[in-house]
C-alpha cells in the first residue's frame, strides 16, 4: 500500500467578463426596489403607517448593506494573492455603517441611520469600481455599482428628506 498525499490547496482558473451577467442585474436590481418602493409609500401616508415605511425601508437598508459587506469578504477569498487590506477594510467598513444604521433604527433614531445608510451606499458606487479594476471585486461591478446604488441613495435621501419635514 502506498499512501497518497493530499493536496494542500487548489488552483481555479476562472474566466471574468466585463460585461454585466444577467443573473447580477435581476439579484443586483431587484433588491433596490424597496429602497424607491418604501420612500414612495412612505411620502404618500401619514402617520404611525409613514413611520412603519420608513421603519421597513431602513431596517432593508442596514440588512443589504451587511450583506454586501459579506459580499465584498467571500470575493477577498478568491482574490488572487489572497485578501488584500482594502477589502478587509471596505468589509469592516460596510458592516460597520449597516450595524450602526439598524442600531440607530432601533433607537427610533431614523435620520441617523438613513444617513449612515447613505454614506455606505455611496461608498459602494465609489469604492467598488476601483475594486473591480484592481482585481479586488468581480469586473463588472465597475459597470454595475455605479448604476445600481444610486437607486437606494435616492430612496433612502427621500426618507432622509422626509424626516427632517417631520
Amino acid at each position: 500500500m502506498t499512501a497518497t498525499k493530499k493536496p494542500d490547496g487548489r488552483t481555479i482558473t476562472a474566466r471574468e467578463p466585463r460585461a454585466v451577467p444577467w443573473l447580477s442585474v435581476v439579484l443586483g436590481f431587484g433588491p433596490m426596489v424597496p429602497f424607491v418602493g418604501g420612500a414612495i409609500l412612505a411620502w404618500w401616508c401619514v402617520g404611525e403607517i409613514r413611520e412603519g415605511f420608513i421603519m421597513l425601508t431602513t431596517l432593508w437598508g442596514g440588512a443589504i448593506l451587511v450583506f454586501l459587506s459579506g459580499v465584498r469578504r467571500g470575493v477577498s477569498f478568491r482574490t488572487e494573492g489572497g485578501p488584500r487590506p482594502a477589502q478587509l477594510s471596505t468589509m469592516f467598513g460596510l458592516f460597520s455603517l449597516g450595524f450602526l444604521a439598524l442600531a440607530a433604527a432601533v433607537r427610533n433614531e431614523p435620520s441617523t441611520a438613513l444617513a449612515l445608510l447613505i454614506l455606505g451606499y455611496g461608498g459602494i458606487a465609489i469604492l467598488d469600481p476601483i475594486a473591480a479594476r484592481r482585481g479586488e471585486a468581480p469586473l463588472h461591478f465597475a459597470r454595475l455599482r455605479p448604476l445600481q446604488m444610486p437607486v437606494a441613495i435616492l430612496g433612502l435621501g427621500a426618507l432622509l428628506v422626509l424626516t427632517f419635514r417631520g
